[in-house]
């Protein structure tokens, strides 16, 4: 068979808390660039935000870090990165993407499914990185003032993006209607998440604060998290009742 790429999937946002369309976004890119025939994801990372984003009802990073990792506990690819969040200051997006590609260069990770105890009988890829995205984010790109244009070009001519669709968005129109992305689409994977997931972390918090039921939007365990720790809630009644800058 031929050789494919290795792919690192790096998903940046608050993850404010963490829900399974976040974890959908990393199965779905997966499977999209292993039909290409081209590529082999080898790893996911998530990347929540640093505290100084500012964006309203940010619980601490602490929180959102430790909820990644209990969601991530099924998982065999994906992980949690708590480097952005313990930084002094908020960073732009383009500079998490550098930190985590010079740490891919000096530790290649191993093809998933290999044996890390083997040695390989040849010398492997150096691994690209790729941003996983919503298929909105494109749109924001748009926005005066929200992304630098030299930013924008940095993600998709160096690293490239993968974009899973959201009910409501257009990326094929987003990429037409910018310059910069439209010159580099050969870089933008559009994949389409075959079941349409619209759970929105805002809902969730608008949902505990009010008291109600958040079950199978978020795993168990981070319900669980969430409610010993008092989370996204302005009294106790939830948890008695339930068993912006650039970038």
């Amino acid at each position: 068979m031929k050789s494919r790429i290795p792919v690192v999937l790096l998903a940046c946002g608050s993850f404010n808390p963490i829900t399974y369309m976040h974890l959908r976004l990393f199965e779905v890119a997966r499977d999209h660039l292993h039909q290409t025939g081209m590529y082999q994801v080898t790893q996911g990372i998530i990347s929540p935000v640093n505290d100084d984003y500012g964006k309203k009802d940010l619980v601490a990073s602490q929180h959102r870090v430790a909820m990644a990792r209990l969601a991530l506990q099924t998982s065999d690819w994906i992980r949690v990165d708590p480097w952005e969040s313990e930084q002094p200051q908020w960073m732009e997006t383009v500079k998490v993407l550098r930190h985590h590609h010079s740490q891919l260069l000096r530790s290649p990770p191993p093809m998933e499914g290999s044996d890390p105890g083997q040695e390989p009988s040849a010398p492997t890829a150096a691994p690209q990185l790729k941003l996983l995205c919503g298929a909105d984010i494109l749109r924001t790109f748009q926005t005066p003032n929200l992304w630098e244009d030299a930013h924008i070009q940095e993600i998709v001519e160096k690293f490239g993006l993968v974009c899973v669709s959201r009910v409501g968005h257009d990326p094929k129109g987003y990429i037409l209607d910018s310059p910069i992305l439209r010159r580099y689409q050969h870089n933008i994977h559009l994949a389409r998440e075959p079941v349409q997931n619209e759970i929105s972390a805002t809902y969730v918090r608008r949902a505990l604060s009010q008291g109600q039921s958040v079950k199978y939007l978020l795993p168990d365990p981070v319900i669980a998290y969430i409610r010993d720790q008092g989370l996204y809630t302005k009294d106790s009644s939830w948890q008695a009742t339930g068993t912006q800058k650039g970038q």
